[in-house]
């Protein structure tokens, strides 16, 4: 019996670590796109801007993108003729959640979405997303079965068989 109280303990402990890790992530992600703006809004009334936003362009993405993402993600875009590619999620699917992409131009881009720039391709976040989004690695996989873009969210506590949709 004592085994049995001292495993969960230890499962408890281990999911509240867990837990204080995720909340701390997301207060950094919070702290750092306050202070992004506030140097942004900053800089735009100095006249010694360059300097901060050479700071402000090393801050963490909000999604990381690979190389190959972001090489066919430039496709599609050229392809369409669009400036962002807008990512989101919907409730759908077996899981709960999928992910959105949509082509999207700058009048599409609202005021408090996050925007990924990375291997000199735009990408949109939308606020209602960002929570679920954090710390994602978007992909570009094409092999003699498929040809798509995948995610590695660190934030996903299950997901279907198919991968298509997902729960938080």
């Amino acid at each position: 019996m004592t085994t049995t109280t001292t495993t969960t303990t230890t499962f408890a402990e281990k999911k509240e670590r867990e837990h204080v890790s995720l909340r701390e992530s997301i207060l950094s992600m919070f702290t750092t796109r306050m202070l992004r703006r506030a140097m942004t809004h900053a800089a735009a009334s100095s006249s010694s801007s360059t300097a901060r936003q050479s700071t402000i362009k090393s801050t963490k993405q909000v999604m990381e993108l690979t190389e190959a993402a972001a090489k066919r993600i430039h496709e599609l875009l050229g392809n369409k003729g669009a400036e962002y590619l807008k990512i989101g999620i919907r409730t759908r699917g077996c899981n709960g959640m999928t992910y959105t992409m949509n082509y999207a131009d700058e009048k599409d881009r609202g005021k408090f979405d996050e925007v990924v720039d990375q291997h000199g391709v735009k990408v949109i976040i939308e606020p209602n997303a960002l929570m679920s989004i954090i710390g994602t690695k978007m992909d570009f996989v094409s092999d003699n079965l498929r040809s798509e873009f995948t995610f590695e969210n660190p934030n996903a506590k299950a997901s279907c068989g198919c991968g298509e949709s997902f729960s938080v």
